[in-house]
Parts: structure tokens; sequence; C-alpha cells
């Protein structure tokens, strides 16, 4: 076992419509990064090491982002994991402090991306998710249609042809999403719709209509990482949220062999990485309070419930129809609006989830507080694949 590991402050921008505000991603990181920072009461110089992730952009992005806070000569690492690259930078910074190897770290992740949906940059070489396609178009073919909501649009249909689940089990979840959101003041769209709304809206791929799926985004997030030793001597152990276990997985044989789309998008690295976060801890899905998930789209978000134990395989449908999943349920999920309504710039995402996962612990969240939250959960993926699942603890309770 290593150090205890804490998160002491963390800040975010909005998150933008692509070319809707004028700034870049400089601009971006100092925003969130300089927010961390005062939030944690600390100078940029507290900082031994930094991990900044972004996905769209040249070679040193990273470095040009960070030097918005400071010329310090630090160690500065560039990350890119597809949609899970926020979180995996802060596991890197989380483990950089665990090992002892540094005492305070900066996780940062930003993108400034283009409108509409994704679309691939390099055709001189190999896709890095070729193989997932592959195994879903033997299985399904392939429409015209973007590949995204392709992907996890057929998950949900093998979802539906194997346990009865409904579209508009699906749309419940965008409807419920779209109404956190209203709430967050960080969040891209905070407009709140009616179900029929949800369903109504253009279909994108079935059963995904365009308000069960994420927009791109302009935006950054940022968390100051630090140990028991770094807090005492700043005195933060008021805000100190506890990291208490963390985990990726990437992709098993699984994800290929098995010929289901749902394996395809990631369920059983997700399923692996919550395993053996639950084995750090010695908590369950039943002591979570609140959760922050990867919802790219509705379709997922049913089979993440899954995947982290919130359910039973198979009852995603049952635990949407039962209002489980938000206030006055059995856990609050995606109180922030989620990916689907706060919006979803690749390489902040992670650190959004975070940033809202600590202000839940902490008492912080105003309109969006889930009351009495103790433990919290946070969950980011990105094909290709990684999966990143994290459990915090609130400042009272951690020692």
């Amino acid at each position: 076992m290593g150090r205890k590991v804490f998160v002491v402050g963390v800040g975010m921008t909005k998150f933008e419509k692509p070319g809707r505000r004028e700034w870049d991603y400089p601009d971006m990181a100092k925003e969130a990064g300089t927010k961390a920072l005062q939030d944690a009461g600390v100078s940029y110089d507290a900082i031994e090491q930094a991990f900044v992730g972004y996905c769209y952009g040249e070679s040193t992005c990273g470095e040009r982002a960070i030097y918005e806070l400071g010329l310090t000569g630090i160690p500065i690492y560039t990350v890119n994991n597809n949609c899970a690259t926020g979180s995996t930078a802060l596991l890197m910074a989380k483990q950089l402090v665990e090992g002892g190897v540094a005492d305070c770290t900066m996780a940062l992740g930003f993108e400034k991306m283009e409108r509409g949906s994704l679309g691939v940059k390099y055709t001189d070489r190999p896709n890095p998710v070729e193989k997932h396609y592959r195994v879903m178009m033997e299985l399904c073919g392939y429409a015209k249609a973007p590949p995204a909501p392709q992907m996890f649009g057929n998950a949900g249909r093998e979802h539906m042809e194997r346990y009865g689940t409904t579209a508009e089990q699906f749309a419940k979840i965008g409807w419920k999403n779209h109404k956190h959101s209203v709430n967050n003041p960080y969040s891209q769209f905070q407009d709140e719709y009616s179900l029929e709304d949800i369903l109504n809206a253009p279909v994108v791929y079935e059963p995904l209509t365009k308000l069960q799926c994420c927009p791109t985004s302009d935006g950054a997030g940022a968390a100051i990482v630090c140990s028991e030793d770094f807090v005492k001597k700043h005195k933060l152990q008021a805000k100190a949220v506890e990291i208490i276990g963390m985990a990726m997985a990437t992709d098993l044989p699984s994800s290929f062999d098995e010929k289901s789309c749902i394996k395809v998008v990631g369920v059983d690295l997700t399923r692996k990485a919550a395993q053996r976060v639950y084995e750090q801890t010695g908590l369950g899905p039943e002591d979570v309070d609140v959760v922050e998930l990867h919802d790219c789209f509705s379709c997922n978000e049913l089979l993440t419930y899954e995947a982290l134990g919130l359910c039973p395989e198979g009852k995603g449908g049952q635990f949407v129809d039962e209002g489980a999943q938000t206030y006055g349920g059995r856990v609050v999920v995606n109180p922030s609006g989620g990916l689907i309504s706060k919006g979803h710039p690749l390489g902040a995402t992670g650190l959004a989830q975070c940033s809202e996962l600590n202000w839940q612990l902490r008492g912080e969240a105003e309109k969006r507080q889930v009351e009495g939250a103790k433990v919290a959960l946070q969950h980011n993926i990105g094909l290709g694949g990684a999966a990143v699942v994290t459990m915090y603890r609130r400042p009272e309770t951690a020692s």
C-alpha cells in the first residue's frame, strides 16, 4: 500500500459549444488551473509535476497550455487516452503522490474541438478503433450515421433484444440528465425537456435521438493532488477529499472474441476497473451516494449502471423506471447533467467529473447538492480503449 492521496483543489471552465466563445486552449487551461490553485489555496510553485491531457492538438500543446500558470521548469507530461484522457491524467498524478515521488501534483485537461460529429484525422494509418469497428460491422453492418452513436446505439439495441429494454427507458436517461443540468452553471446546456421532447428529437441512430447524445465542446478542468503530509502542512483537512480507490482497465479478449456490441463498447473494462476499486476500498456500489459516469450516449449510461454493479445485469431499464438514479432514489447519477448535457471536451471530461464529485463531497454543489453525500464514484471511458474508475470519500471521514 502506498501513501494516502487527496484532492485539495478543483476547477473547471463552463463548457461551451465550439466557436461560441472567443478563447483558445491556453485560455481554457489558465482559467481551470487558476481556479484549482485558488480552491486549494496554493501557488503554482507548489506543483512538483503536472499531467496535461488533450486529444486534438500539436505535440506540445500541454506545455503551452500549462505555461499560462507559470514557468517553473517542472516535468510536464502529455496524456492522450481518447475520452478517458482527463481521468488518466488524474490517475498518473495520483500514482506519483501515492508512490512518494512527489507531494503535490496537478492534473489538467482541455479540448478545443470542431463542430459536428467526431471524424477521422489521419487516413494514412490504421484507425485505433478498427478492431472495434470490425466486430460491430460483422454483427450489424455499417449505416450512414456517425461512428460513435452507431457503436453505442448498436450496444443499446443488443440490450433491448436481450433484456427487453425500451427506447423510452433510454430516453428517460436523457430527460434526467438535461433536468439535472438546469442547476449546473458549468453546463453547456441548461434547458429542461419533457420526455416527449427527448423521444421526438431528431434521430441520430436508433434508439438514440439528438437529446440523448453528448455534444462536442470546448473547455478545461483541473485538480490539485497531494499527500497527507502536504494536507497537514497547509492545513487543508477541511476540504481534502481522499481518493480511496482508483483503477484503470484496458480491452480484454471479450471485447472482440465474444462478438457482442455491448462488449465492444467497454462494459468488461468498466466492470474490471470497478471490481478492483471495490477490492481496494472494501466498499461496494451499495455504499456509493453520488456517481459521475460516462454517459456519452444514454445507452452507455444504462450499460454502465450494470457494469458498476449499481443494479444487476439486464435490470438497467427497471433501475431507470424506478427513478433509482436521481434525487430521491438509491443513488444520484450525473448530478452535473453528465456528458449529454454538460458537454464533452474530451481531455477535460474526467477532470470535470472529479470537480463535480469534490464539490458534492464538500457540500458545495449548491442546488445540485446530494444530501449527506459521503462516498462518490467516478467512471470515465474511452474507446480504443480504457476505463478509469475512482472512489472518493468526503473530508470529514478522511483521516
